[in-house]
C-alpha cells in the first residue's frame, strides 16, 4: 500500500499547481484515483527488471521497425532475433523511440498511447524483451495527434478527450514564445460556437495537450503505470519543457511544468518497480541542467544536450577551446542523477544548447561546413519575426566526412571513431544510435520523398542486407560495427568510466581534449586523451603517466611521444 508519506506529497503537488482553480474537495478526489491507480499496480503489476548502473551500462536508441523484414515477421520480433546475435552483450538498455500508432513524425504524433502499432508487432513483444533488457519508452507527453481518438472526442466534447487539448482565445499574449519550430503556432477554429485557437507547438499534426485540466495528468499517469506494468523501466519525457503555457510568458520550463515533474517522480518511487525518469529538453544548458531539480528531485536522468554539437565543431575545427570552456563548467553528477551521453539520434544535432558557447561567426561556419558534408538546417522562429537555426539534419558519418582542413576526408573514419570514444569515456551514461553502430550515411532517397529533413538520419535497415554485410568483414558496416563495439567492450570493464565516477579537464592546448576519470573507489584512472587535428601532434606527458597502459592499443607509453591524426587514446594505471 501507498505510504502516508507518499499520499501527503501527492496531495501536496496537486494542490502547488491547481489550487487557483481547483477546490480541496476536487483535488483530493484526483489524489485518491491516483492512489487508486498505484495500489492496484502495486498490488498485482508487474515489477520488472531492476536497474544497476554501472561501467556496463550503455543504451541503444533505435526505432520498433529500425530493421525491416520482407516476410511477414513483425519488425520488433525480427530486432529481437539481430539483438540477440550482435548486440546482446553491449546494451543493457533499449530506447525503443515511440511504438504507437502514430499519423506523423515517425511515431511523435500519437493516436493511441494504450497501443503498440500493428506494423512493429504488440505489447508481448515489449514484455519479451523487457526480460533480457531495460526497456526505454517515449511518454509523449506535450501533444496528441489530431487524428487520434482524444482529438476527435475533443471536437464531439465527449470522453475520453473531453477538454483534453490547449485552446485560447484571441486575449492570449504569445509575444515572449519560445519556439522550437516555424509553423504557425495557432490555428483558428470555431469550437462550440465560438472563435478560439489551437495550440500547436510542433506541427499541424500535433495538437498540445491542456495540463490545465488535471484529468490530462491524471491520464498521463495511468499511461505511464501500463508502461511500467509492460516492462518498461526508464520514462523519457518527451518536450516536457513546453508543457505549461502562460499568457505573456516564454510558455517553456515554467514553475507548474517542474512541479509536474516532481510529483511523477514521487509516483515513480512509490511504485514497485521504481521507474527511472528521464526528461528530453533541449534548450540551453542552464536551463537542461534545471531539470534536475534544485534538490534532485526532479529528473533521475537529463540528456547532455551540448555534447553532440560541441563535439562535432571541435572535429570539424580542430580546435578545443568551446568544448574544453564546456567541460570545465560542467558540474558533477550526484549518485542517481546521470547524463545521458549521445552524438546522434533520431532527431538533428541541436543547436539551442551551444548558446553562449558558439558565437554568430562559429555558428556561420559550422552550418556552411555541415551543409557542404550534405547536411539541412530546420529553423525556429524567434520573436522578431526572423528565424534561427534549431538543428542540423545530417547523420554523423556525413558531418565527419570532410572539413575545412582536411577536403579530401582523408581521416573521416579516425574522426567518427574518436568521437565515439570521447562520449562514451565522459561522465554519464552513453547512448549510441543504432545507425551509428553500421557508419550509416544520409537517407537522401527518403528526404526526397517525403521534404522531412529529419528523414535523413532516419534510414531503415534490410534485416538480410545488414546481416550479410556484417559478415563481410571489410565491408564498412562491419569495420564501423567492430570498432564501435570494441570501445564499449573496453568501457564496461573498466570502474573508472562509471557514469558517477569524477571527471576532471585537463587544458592541453586547442589540438588536444582531455580529460581524467577516476573511479568511486579511487582505485582506477583513466585518461582520455585525444588529437582533433589532422597533423601528429607531440604528445607531453609526464614519467608517471608513461608507466600507464593504452586500453585503446594495449601498450605501455613510455616510447611513445606523439599522437596520430584524429587519435584517442584511454590511459589507465
Amino acid at each position: 500500500m501507498l505510504s502516508q508519506q507518499s499520499k501527503k506529497d501527492i496531495i501536496r503537488k496537486l494542490s502547488t499547481i491547481y489550487s487557483i482553480n481547483y477546490s480541496k474537495k476536487k483535488l483530493n478526489i484526483y489524489a485518491d484515483e491516483i492512489f487508486s491507480v498505484i495500489n492496484k499496480y502495486n498490488k498485482f503489476g508487474t515489477k520488472g527488471k531492476k536497474i544497476i548502473i554501472s561501467e556496463k551500462t550503455s543504451v541503444l536508441i533505435c526505432y520498433g521497425d529500425s530493421l525491416l523484414n520482407g516476410n511477414k515477421e513483425k519488425t520488433l520480433k525480427s530486432f529481437r532475433k539481430f539483438y540477440k546475435k550482435k548486440l546482446e552483450n553491449l546494451f543493457e538498455i533499449i530506447h525503443f523511440l515511440p511504438f504507437y500508432p502514430s499519423s506523423s513524425d515517425s511515431g511523435f504524433a500519437v493516436k493511441d498511447h494504450y497501443k503498440v502499432d500493428n506494423k512493429l508487432g504488440d505489447w508481448s513483444d515489449i514484455n519479451k524483451q523487457s526480460k533480457k533488457t531495460n526497456i526505454m519508452a517515449d511518454v509523449v507527453i506535450n501533444h496528441a495527434s489530431s487524428k487520434g481518438l482524444w482529438f476527435k472526442n475533443f471536437l464531439r466534447n465527449k470522453a475520453p478527450g473531453k477538454d483534453y487539448f490547449l485552446i485560447v482565445d484571441k486575449k492570449f499574449d504569445t509575444s515572449k514564445v519560445i519556439r522550437p519550430r516555424e509553423n504557425k503556432l495557432l490555428k483558428k477554429i470555431i469550437i462550440f460556437n465560438k472563435d478560439d485557437f489551437l495550440w500547436r507547438t510542433f506541427s499541424d499534426d500535433q495538437i498540445d495537450l491542456n495540463f490545465k485540466n488535471p484529468k490530462v495528468l491524471l491520464r498521463f499517469i495511468k499511461i505511464i503505470i501500463n508502461l511500467t506494468n509492460h516492462g518498461v523501466s526508464i520514462l523519457r519525457l518527451d518536450a516536457i519543457a513546453y508543457l505549461w503555457k502562460k499568457s505573456g510568458s516564454k510558455c517553456v520550463n515554467l514553475k507548474e511544468t517542474h512541479e509536474i515533474i516532481k510529483l511523477l517522480r514521487i509516483i515513480s518511487n512509490a511504485l514497485k518497480s521504481k521507474p527511472i525518469i528521464i526528461t528530453e529538453t533541449n534548450l540551453p544548458e542552464n536551463e537542461n541542467l534545471s531539470y534536475f531539480g534544485v534538490r534532485n528531485n526532479e529528473s533521475h536522468w537529463i540528456y547532455n544536450f551540448s555534447l553532440p554539437p560541441l563535439l562535432v565543431h571541435s572535429f570539424l575545427f580542430e580546435d578545443s577551446t568551446h568544448l574544453n570552456k564546456w567541460c570545465k563548467n560542467l558540474p558533477q553528477t550526484k549518485i542517481g542523477n546521470n547524463y545521458l551521453n549521445f552524438i546522434a539520434s533520431h532527431d538533428g544535432i541541436g543547436m539551442r544548447p551551444v548558446e553562449g558557447y558558439l558565437n554568430r561567426k562559429s555558428l556561420s561556419k559550422f552550418f556552411k561546413r555541415l551543409k557542404k558534408n550534405g547536411g539541412q538546417l530546420s529553423h525556429r522562429k524567434v520573436q522578431n519575426s526572423s528565424k534561427k537555426v534549431y538543428e542540423a539534419n545530417i547523420t554523423l558519418f556525413n558531418a565527419f566526412q570532410k572539413t575545412d582542413y582536411d577536403k579530401k576526408g582523408k581521416y573521416f573514419l579516425e574522426r567518427y571513431i574518436s568521437a565515439h570514444a570521447i562520449m562514451i569515456a565522459f561522465e554519464g551514461i552513453p547512448a549510441i544510435y543504432f545507425n551509428s553502430i553500421f557508419g550509416t550515411s544520409n537517407d537522401e532517397y527518403k528526404y526526397i520523398i517525403s521534404g522531412n529533413k529529419r528523414d535523413l538520419n532516419r534510414y531503415k535497415w534490410n534485416k538480410k542486407r545488414l546481416e550479410s554485410l556484417l559478415k563481410d568483414k571489410n565491408s564498412k558496416q562491419s569495420i564501423f560495427y567492430q570498432k564501435i563495439t570494441n570501445l564499449i567492450f573496453i568501457k564496461k570493464k573498466n570502474k573508472a568510466f562509471h557514469p558517477n565516477a569524477k571527471r576532471e579537464n585537463l587544458n592541453m592546448g586547442k589540438n588536444i581534449f582531455c580529460f581524467k576519470r577516476t573511479s568511486l573507489d579511487n582505485k582506477q584512472i583513466i585518461y582520455n586523451i585525444t588529437n582533433l587535428s589532422s597533423k601528429n601532434q607531440k604528445l607531453n606527458i609526464n614519467n608517471k603517466l608513461k608507466r600507464y597502459k593504452n586500453l585503446l592499443g594495449q601498450s605501455k607509453m613510455k616510447h611513445r611521444t606523439e599522437l596520430q591524426p584524429f587519435e584517442t587514446i584511454w590511459l589507465s594505471n
